[in-house]
């Protein structure tokens, strides 16, 4: 079995990119244990707070700030699920900090042919597949540059990024009747 990545080597990762980091997000949920509790209380109707986000958010200011780009492509149920929510909600300080973060319908996603898991693709040179366990819980990821791969996984990207929309877009589609 390939090894998985996890932990500030999966960070690294992150650090190490010399253009582009893109995401593909097909999942409803993640279990991601510094998100417990803020997910709790954002289900609660409660304010979530952002301590247990800025790690995150400073790595990506970091990444962003020398003008690498950090883009994503989320793949949303209509209505989306408790967790796409709270991403949802998250979204304006991914945002703030330079990410670039698309939406795209999952009837759109199974029309385009997209895969059914989550993805990294850093530079277009390695997939990092993402793992999880029990739970929904996060394990780590599995890295791959075989170039047949990592071309499957750019056509993948291409196609998603062509058809998705911002967030702003989203929103504007997807806000309540007045």
């Amino acid at each position: 079995m390939p090894e998985l990545v996890s932990g500030d080597a999966f960070l690294r990762l992150f650090r190490d990119l010399e253009h582009t980091a893109y995401r593909l997000e097909v999942r409803t949920s993640y279990g991601i244990p510094e998100e417990d509790e803020p997910y709790r209380r954002f289900l609660a109707g409660d304010d979530p707070g952002l301590d247990w986000f800025e790690p995150w958010l400073e790595l990506m200011r970091e990444v962003t700030g020398t003008g690498r780009r950090v883009e994503r492509v989320r793949v949303v149920d209509d209505p989306p699920s408790d967790y796409l929510r709270f991403e949802l909600w998250g979204t304006p300080h991914n945002l703030g900090v330079g990410e670039d973060i698309r939406y795209l319908s999952r009837r759109q996603a199974e029309e385009l042919g997209l895969p059914a898991y989550d993805y990294w693709l850093f530079d277009n040179q390695t997939v990092a597949r993402l793992q999880f366990g029990e739970h929904d819980r996060f394990l780590g990821v599995v890295l791959s540059d075989d170039p047949a791969d990592v071309l499957r996984h750019v056509q993948w990207q291409a196609a998603a990024w062509h058809h998705a929309i911002t967030f702003a877009e989203y929103q504007k589609e997807n806000a309540p009747p007045p």
